[in-house]
């Protein structure tokens, strides 16, 4: 269970990164992708910060990530630059592909498929003889 503070510096990176990627990012992976942050876990002593991303509008979603790992340097100051002042020590930074979305995406055209084929009915639908019972 994360505490309170935790959440906080969670909180505080995820936005602040998400600022570090609109103005860092077109340097960094190019004008095309357009990567989110969806969510930040920080270690119970501040010390390292997992970074979940989403990517968009790309094929090669690892090397997006890829592309970011390489400039870690110059994302991680243009970071300490936000948030200096709201924390002690800058934690260690890694970035984690987040599919949620792309599996979401999957499950949708899967369960579409199903439907279209007749495996499975639309809410309300009922089939023939499945009326009300009649007393």
């Amino acid at each position: 269970m994360e505490t309170k503070r935790q959440l906080q510096v969670a909180e505080l990176i995820k936005r602040n990164f998400g600022l570090v990627l609109q103005n860092e990012g077109s340097y960094v992976y190019g004008p095309e992708p357009l990567v989110t942050v969806t969510q930040v876990k920080i270690s119970p002593d501040f010390s390292s910060a997992k970074i979940y991303l989403s990517v968009y509008n790309t094929e090669d979603k690892q090397s997006v990530i890829l592309q970011m790992d390489n400039e870690m340097a110059r994302l991680k100051q243009a970071l300490s630059h936000r948030i200096r002042k709201h924390i002690r020590r800058i934690p260690e930074i890694a970035f984690y592909m987040d599919d949620t979305l792309d599996e979401m995406y999957r499950l949708n055209q899967l369960f579409d498929k199903l439907y279209e084929e007749g495996h499975i009915r639309e809410e309300g639908e009922e089939e023939e003889g499945e009326g009300p019972a009649e007393a």
